[in-house]
C-alpha cells in the first residue's frame, strides 16, 4: 500500500465524494479514482460502491479506512517528534476530557504545561467514552482522561486507572424533591441522563436493576453536558452527578446534591490510549501531569 492511495482512501472518507476528494487533494478525479482501484486491486477486495446517496463504503472499505487514518495518524506523529528533535517548535497534541476533569484538574494541569512547553498547539474534545474509542483507534486523540471500565474497552486500547468518581442524584436548589432520602422517593420524578456506554447516567441504571430498585420512567436523554446542567438548573429535572463537582462553588452554582441512600459504587476515572501507540514526548509530558494531579 502506497501513501498516496490511503490518503486518497481517507480524503475520500472526510470529503464525502470523489470529486470533493479530488478537489481537496488538488487532483484530477482520473487520478483519484486510479489511486483507489490500484489499492482495491492490491487488498484484493471492493473499498467502495456507488449509489443514489453517492460514495458508501463497503465493509472492507471501512475496516481499511480506520487502519489507514491510525497509519497516517502515527506517521504524522512520527514526522513531528523527529521535526521536534532536530529543534523545531510547536508539537501538537489532541486530548478528549469528561466534563469533571476539566472543570477540575485541566486549570492547573495548563498551567503547568504551558510554563514547560510555550509552542504546543493544544487540542481538547470533550471526554464521552462514545466519542472517544473511534477517535482513539483512528488515531486522532493522543489520549483521554474519561471514565471507563477496563472490561468494556477493545483490546487495543488500554485504561490506567487513577481515581474514583463518586455521583449522586442532584437537582436545582429549592427542588420539591430535595430532602428525598429514598429512591423510591425521585421515581417518578423527572430526570435528565446521559445514557451512553460508560457513563455515569448508564451506570446507575445498570446499578438500579442490579439493585433490585425500581428505575426512573420518565427519563430525557441528553448526550450534551451542557444541556443536562441547564436543565437541571433550570427545570426540575434531576440529573447524576459527581460530587466533586458539587463541591464546587463556581460549578455548583443553583445546584444541590440529594441525601439518597445507598448510592452507587463509584467509576474509575483514567487515561485511555492506544496499546502499541507510544505517546509522543510532549503528550507524555502532559499525560503525566494529569496523573500527578489525579491521584494526590
Amino acid at each position: 500500500m502506497k501513501d498516496h492511495q490511503l490518503k486518497a482512501l481517507i480524503q475520500v472518507a472526510e470529503s464525502g465524494s470523489i470529486r470533493a476528494a479530488a478537489r481537496a487533494m488538488n487532483l484530477s478525479q482520473s487520478a483519484l479514482t486510479k489511486a483507489l482501484r490500484e489499492l482495491e486491486d492490491e487488498v484484493g477486495a471492493e473499498l467502495l460502491m456507488r449509489s443514489y446517496k453517492g460514495i458508501e463504503f463497503t465493509p472492507a472499505g471501512q475496516a481499511l479506512r480506520t487502519h489507514a487514518r491510525l497509519a497516517q495518524a502515527t506517521l504524522d506523529k512520527a514526522r513531528e517528534e523527529i521535526r521536534l528533535l532536530r529543534g523545531g517548535s510547536g508539537a501538537r497534541i489532541a486530548i478528549a476530557l469528561t466534563p469533571l476533569v476539566a472543570a477540575t484538574i485541566l486549570p492547573p494541569v495548563l498551567t503547568q504545561f504551558r510554563r514547560n512547553q510555550p509552542d504546543a498547539i493544544l487540542s481538547l474534545e470533550e471526554g464521552l467514552l462514545t466519542h472517544v474509542l473511534p477517535r482513539l483507534l483512528e488515531g486522532r486523540l493522543d489520549f483521554a482522561v474519561a471514565l471507563a471500565n477496563s472490561r468494556d474497552l477493545p483490546h487495543e486500547v488500554t485504561f490506567e486507572p487513577l481515581t474514583e468518581v463518586h455521583a449522586v442524584p442532584t437537582g436545582r436548589l429549592g427542588h420539591p424533591l430535595a430532602n428525598a432520602q429514598t429512591w423510591a422517593e425521585l421515581k417518578d420524578a423527572s430526570w435528565v441522563l446521559n445514557l451512553t456506554d460508560g457513563s455515569l447516567g448508564s451506570h446507575l441504571l445498570r446499578w438500579l436493576t442490579a439493585h433490585r430498585i425500581d428505575a426512573p420512567t420518565n427519563v430525557v436523554h441528553c448526550a450534551s453536558f451542557t444541556l443536562m446542567l441547564e436543565l437541571m438548573r433550570r427545570t426540575d429535572c434531576i440529573g447524576f452527578g459527581p460530587t466533586d463537582l458539587l463541591s464546587d462553588t463556581l460549578f455548583a452554582a443553583g445546584l444541590q446534591p440529594f441525601s439518597v441512600t445507598p448510592v452507587p459504587e463509584p467509576m474509575a476515572l483514567g487515561i485511555l490510549r492506544l496499546r502499541s501507540i507510544p505517546l509522543s514526548s510532549s503528550a507524555r509530558v502532559l499525560a503525566a501531569l494529569f496523573t500527578r494531579h489525579l491521584q494526590k
